[in-house]
This record gives C-alpha cells, structure tokens and sequence, in this order.
C-alpha cells in the first residue's frame, strides 16, 4: 500500500524541490514513508519464512519444504525471499558480510563454530536467540543461542 498525501499540505512540510524528487508516476510519497514491500528488506522475509517452518522435522542432508538441516533451512529462507546461498554452513559462512554481535540485526545468519570451522547455522531473529533446525530427533524451532562461539554474518 502506498502512502497517498495532499500535495498542497506536503509541499507546506517539505518545500518543492524535496516534493519533485518524492514524485512516483502519478503518486507522491511522504518522506520517511516506504511501502511494505521496500520495508520487508531480505533478511526480514528470510526470518519470517524459517519461522513459518517451526515444527518441521530436521532431515541431514534436506533443503525443503518439509524437512531441513541446518544450511537447508537458511538455503531455503533465503532462496524463497529472493537471494541464493551455498548449502553448507561453512559455505553459507564464506559468502556473507562479516559481522560483530554488536552490529547483528534479524535476519542475519548466526555460525556456531569450533575453532575455525564452522558447523551450525540459524537465523538471528532478535533478543539472543535463532530459528534453526538442530539436530536428528529434533524440529525447526526458536532457541536462545547457548554459545559465545559464534559469528555473524549478513547476506548480501
């Protein structure tokens, strides 16, 4: 949805020349003001879809829609929200921005690592905890991050 305002009430606010560079065909903007869709950025709709998968069962070695491993779950977010990623972790790890835990956001990618490889990925989803799939027996679920031995990193 797009945000529609008075042209005479805007131009009062933002002045004309700040009013042309808002113009959008025939729409205008108010500054500040996106759409939903320029909003949810890829990280944020990544975070949501691995969300939208609690439950589901991990399978070693699976990428979607119905079971995951660990990377296949961050694979299959991130595909369905529009960005391509490696399959494994260490792989996932490679290709992202790197990143330290004071500049982490959602939708980032959380490493666990020994060491200097990497061996467990989730979705960083705020409030020091991750949507992963963690393990044979287990579901994709919302877990606090029970390890100082991670790195972050951003899709790019």
């Amino acid at each position: 949805m797009t945000a529609q305002v008075h042209v005479p009430s805007l131009l009062a606010r933002v002045g004309t020349a700040s009013v042309l560079t808002l113009a959008v065909g025939s729409t205008m903007l108010a500054p500040g003001l996106v759409t939903d869709a320029e909003a949810s950025t890829h990280s944020t709709k990544a975070l949501k879809i691995a969300a939208s998968k609690k439950g589901s069962p991990y399978k070693y070695g699976a990428s979607g829609p119905r079971r995951f491993d660990c990377s296949g779950l961050t694979l299959y977010s991130f595909k369905k929200a529009g960005k391509k990623l490696p399959r494994t972790a260490q792989q996932q790890y490679n290709k992202t921005r790197h990143i330290s835990s004071s500049k982490r956001k959602k939708g980032d990618l959380v490493f666990f690592h020994s060491g200097r490889s990497v061996y467990h990925v989730g979705i960083y989803a705020g409030k020091g905890k991750i949507w992963h799939s963690p393990k044979t027996g287990a579901l994709v679920r919302l877990e606090k991050i029970w390890s100082n031995s991670v790195w972050y990193g951003r899709v790019r």
